[in-house]
This record gives structure tokens, sequence and C-alpha cells, in this order.
């Protein structure tokens, strides 16, 4: 019988677990997570402040290893909702289990809207903070190696203050990949960016998180359209969550191919009725 997951106010950046028994490229390698990410299910979720509802009974299935993608318009609650999922915050009704039924706080990444690179440390070394927190020993190879498949492996010593933003955004992809997580939440982590730095983003989180189970929220249609195997759209007072919408075919995304396109549009009519008169 699989357990409902309870908050224990631990946070995903702690507690990693590890596969350290095998080699290096094989643990950061786009497949690694291929066959053994798990899913997530979201079931009967509310969230309650005072006489104030954000939202109530969402119910969600992501099937383990693909991406999915949640719109919505601003102050809807997908925050909060991330937030729950990755263990930050407590729901005022029901749960959120994994499909393989083990527990989910040690197995989640998260990714905010900001890098949160520490100033005064270098860039290797903000992508083994999570090592250091833990009081685990680094491992500064696997690091070095991360920070060559975002493209920064000369800068590896450089501080954030010598990054661009674009830099800094994929130091942040490396360090949540180091941690080395089948399940990863991000909370918009590309708003900052200008638009030809974010689709190489885009496609580099792509490729790297390809095989784990991904939840990213965004307000952009086509970012959306991108990088989502299945999108879904939380709108409302209080909020619920509408029928995931598929769009086919491998991630990410040509930013001209014509289900792309069409599916843009589609999204931008739906998030474009749901904003406030």
């Amino acid at each position: 019988m699989r357990r409902p997951w309870k908050w224990n106010g631990s946070s995903p950046e702690t507690g990693a677990i590890s596969m350290r028994d095998r080699p290096a490229a094989e643990r950061i390698g786009a497949t690694a997570f291929a066959a053994s990410a798990p899913g997530l299910r979201i079931q009967n979720l509310a969230l309650r402040y005072g006489t104030r509802t954000i939202f109530e009974g969402l119910n969600l299935d992501i099937e383990g290893g693909r991406f999915v993608v949640l719109l919505g318009t601003s102050g809807v609650g997908k925050s909060s909702l991330i937030k729950i999922i990755a263990g930050l915050a407590r729901p005022s009704e029901g749960c959120v289990l994994a499909s393989d039924g083990l527990p989910l706080p040690q197995r989640i990444a998260y990714m905010g809207q900001q890098d949160l690179l520490y100033p005064w440390l270098n860039v290797v070394e903000n992508v083994m903070v999570g090592s250091r927190l833990r009081r685990q020993t680094a491992e500064r190879d696997r690091a070095i190696h991360l920070l060559g498949r975002v493209g920064l492996a000369e800068r590896a010593t450089a501080l954030p203050s010598e990054l661009s933003g674009g830099m800094r955004q994929r130091a942040a992809i490396a360090r949540t990949l180091y941690e080395d997580r089948p399940i990863v939440l991000m909370d918009e982590p590309f708003s900052a960016l200008d638009s030809f730095t974010r689709a190489r983003v885009q496609d580099l989180a792509a490729e790297l998180l390809a095989g784990r189970t991904a939840l990213l929220i965004t307000h952009d249609p086509l970012e959306a359209c991108r990088l989502g195997h299945h999108l879904v759209v939380l709108s409302g007072h209080p909020a619920r969550l509408g029928a995931p919408i598929t769009i086919h075919g491998p991630i990410p995304r040509a930013p001209d191919d014509d289900e792309l396109l069409h599916m843009q549009g589609h999204l931008m009519r739906v998030l474009t009725e749901l904003e406030p008169k």
C-alpha cells in the first residue's frame, strides 16, 4: 500500500540520494533516470489562508520521465503549488505521492526564479554547495564535468559577479543536476533572460533533464510549447487544474514548428481570456 507523503519540514536541498557507485558520466547522462524516475501524483490538494481559498481539489498525475509545464495568470497559486510539491510549504488538504510509493523529499531538486548563487563562492564551489551544506565530500570532478556540459568549464573558478545572466542560469542548472535527483521542479527559472539566451538555456535544460520527471512553471506560451510533453493550466477563484494538453514530438521543439505555433496561439487565447477584465 502506498503511503501519502506528508510534509516534514525538510528541504529538497538536503539529503540527496546518491548514485555514487555508478561512473560519473553515467550518473549525469541524459538517460540516467530514464527507467527509474518516479512519477508524481497530486491528490486533492487545497491551500487556504484563513477564509481565502487559493486552490482546491487539485488532482494531477505526472508520468515518470516526462516534462510537464504549468501555466496560469499571476497570483493564481502556481508557485505555492510547486513549493508544496517540493516540501517547502504545507497544503491545507491533500497529499503528493511518488508513483513508486517511496518518500519524495530526498528525491527532489528545486530551481527557483533567481539563480541564488553565493557571491563569495566561485562557480564550481556553488555547484557543489549542497555537499558542503550536508558536510559530505564534494565530487569536484563530477562538478567540473557538469560545468563542461553547460559550457562553463573554463569559468569554474570565476565568481558569480563575473558571469552574464545566461551563464549564471547555466551554473544553476549544473548545481541542480549535481544533486542527482530524479525529480526536478522549476519555478520560472529562465524568466529574467533575454530571448536569445533563454532559447539556448531551454535547449540545454531539455537535453540535460531528459529522462527525469520535470515540472516547470512559466508565463510564456512559447517556452511551454517548446519544452512540455504535457501542458496544464491553473485557473479560477479558487483555482483548479484544467485537463492536460499533450503536444507530440521530441523536445525541445523548433520555434517555427507548425504544431508549436498552433498551440502557442491557443494558449495565448486561453491565458488572455483568464486575465481579469
